[in-house]
C-alpha cells in the first residue's frame, strides 16, 4: 500500500524559519521558500536545505506546486515600533502583501496562511488585501485571528495577527492549551521553564554570549528588582538616570525591564540585548538575556543553527515567529483542513466512478 504524500508548503519572506520550523514539526514538508535578507536565507539553508532563494519577492515569477503557502509580509509598516519610518518606505512594506496574493493566485493552494502584527488586521491595507482576494481568488473563504503566543506553549506573551484562507472548508482556529483560558489548565511555559537550567554566567559558546558593559551600566541593572523597570531605577539610584528619562515621568514600563522567573517573557524584539530597548534583563543576574536564551524564549531548539553576526542572529531571532505557535497552528488547523480535502477528494472520485 503507498504511502500518502506529504504535505507541502511554500514560505514566503521566511526569514530564518520560524514557521517552516513548525510546519516541519508537524509533518509537513518545504518545497520553496523566499527571504531577501541574506544572511536569514543562510540561516534557512542551512536548516531547510537549498530549496530558498535570496531574492526580492518581486522578481520571483513562478512557484512550485504546494498545498499551502504561508509567510510574513514585513511588519514594519504596520507596527508601531516602525513608525519612525520615512512614508515612502512605510507605504513599499504596507504593500509586501501583494506579492503573496500573487503566489496564492498562481499555485491555488489548498490554504494559506499569513503572519502579521495586530494592526495590520486593523490597517486599510488589510482591507485592500480583503478586497483583493474576494476579486482575484474568489473560491477562498478568509477569517483572521489575534493569538497569544503564550496561550500555546511559548514562554513569551506575544501577540500576533493571522490570516487564513482556504477553498477546501474553514475549521475551528486552535483554542488556549496553556493559561487560565485553557480547557485542560496547563501552566504558562514560564521564563524558568524555558532558561533556568543554563549557566548564570554567559559561556560564550552555542549563542549564551555575554556583553561587557560599563560598570555604571551593571550599576543600573543592580537597582531594577525582578519585574521593575526604569522607574525602580529612578526611585532607587536617581544619580545613574540618564538625562532623557529624567525629563520623561511617563511612558512604557517595560524599558530597562527586568523578567519574572515565573511568568512567560513579553515580546522578545530584534535589539533584546539592549535593556533600554524593553524588559529585557536577565530575571536574577545583572545583564541582559543572551541570544540563547532569547531563542529559547522564542521556542527555538538548541540544536536550530543561526547564521551570521551577533546583530544579524539576534534580528533573526527577534522577527521570528515562535515555532511552537507555527506548529500548533499546523497541527490543529491545517493538517486537519487538508486531510479532509483529500477526504472528500477521494469520495467525489467514488461517486463518480
Amino acid at each position: 500500500m503507498a504511502r500518502p504524500r506529504s504535505k507541502t508548503f511554500i514560505d514566503l519572506f521566511a526569514g530564518a524559519g520560524g514557521l517552516t520550523l513548525g510546519f516541519k514539526l508537524a509533518g509537513l514538508e518545504p518545497v520553496f521558500a523566499v527571504e531577501i535578507d541574506p544572511w536569514a536565507a543562510r540561516t534557512y539553508k542551512t536548516n531547510f536545505g537549498a530549496h530558498v532563494l535570496d531574492h526580492p519577492i518581486e522578481t520571483v515569477h513562478s512557484f512550485p506546486a504546494a498545498d499551502l503557502v504561508i509567510g510574513g509580509p514585513p511588519c514594519q509598516g504596520f507596527s508601531p515600533l516602525g513608525r519612525d519610518r520615512d512614508e515612502g518606505s512605510r507605504t513599499e512594506l504596507n504593500r509586501l502583501w501583494r506579492h503573496f496574493l500573487r503566489a496564492v493566485e498562481l499555485v491555488r493552494p489548498g490554504a494559506f496562511l499569513i503572519e502579521n502584527v495586530p494592526e495590520f488586521l486593523k490597517s486599510d491595507q488589510f482591507a485592500a488585501f480583503l478586497r483583493a482576494a474576494k476579486r482575484r481568488i474568489p473560491e477562498y473563504e478568509v477569517d483572521c485571528r489575534v493569538l497569544n503566543a503564550a496561550d500555546f506553549g511559548v514562554p513569551q506573551r506575544r501577540r500576533r495577527g493571522f490570516v487564513l484562507g482556504s477553498r477546501v472548508g474553514f475549521p475551528e482556529w486552535p483554542r488556549p492549551t496553556h493559561g487560565p483560558e485553557s480547557a485542560t489548565g496547563e501552566p504558562f511555559v514560564t521564563v524558568r521553564d524555558a532558561i533556568g537550567d543554563l549557566p548564570a554566567i554567559p559561556t560564550d559558546e552555542h549563542l549564551h554570549w555575554g556583553r561587557n558593559p560599563r560598570p555604571e551600566s551593571i550599576e543600573r541593572y543592580k537597582a531594577v528588582p525582578e519585574g521593575g523597570n526604569r522607574f525602580d531605577l529612578a526611585e532607587n539610584r536617581p544619580d545613574l538616570l540618564p538625562n532623557c528619562w529624567k525629563n520623561k515621568k511617563s511612558g512604557t514600563t517595560d524599558v530597562f525591564g527586568r523578567l519574572w522567573w515565573d511568568r512567560p517573557a513579553l515580546t522578545i524584539r530584534t535589539e533584546f540585548y539592549k535593556p533600554e530597548k524593553g524588559r529585557f534583563l536577565h530575571p536574577s543576574e545583572h545583564r541582559p538575556i543572551t541570544h540563547r536564551e532569547a531563542a529559547r524564549l522564542q521556542s527555538f531548539p538548541d540544536d536550530f543553527v543561526f547564521e551570521g553576526s551577533k546583530i544579524e542572529i539576534a534580528r533573526q531571532i527577534g522577527n521570528a515567529v515562535p515555532p511552537q505557535l507555527a506548529r500548533v497552528l499546523a497541527e490543529h488547523v491545517l493538517v486537519p483542513l487538508l486531510s479532509s480535502r483529500r477526504s472528500r477528494s477521494r469520495q467525489s472520485a467514488a461517486g463518480a466512478a
